[in-house]
């Protein structure tokens, strides 16, 4: 009986942690969707630059490190 709760109890920490909750930004259209283990950002921004309007590309982040970035 306690292996079988714990199991149950594993499930749902691990669920809690991977389930990500999307975040839309007031940026251009950057959505954000962030889980605490890992966050990524479908990036779509206004820039400062006159020649260039929008920034975009992707970011991934895994426990707070950037490990992919090709935003333009």
């Amino acid at each position: 009986m306690k292996n079988k709760t714990l199991v149950v109890l594993i499930i749902v920490i691990l669920f809690i942690l991977l389930i990500p909750i999307p975040m839309y930004l007031n940026d251009g259209g950057t959505v954000e969707y962030k889980a605490i283990l890992y966050k990524i950002s479908n990036v779509h921004r206004l820039t400062g630059d006159l020649g260039k309007e929008y920034e975009d590309g992707t970011i991934i982040e895994i426990l707070g490190f950037e490990v992919f970035n090709n935003v333009k």
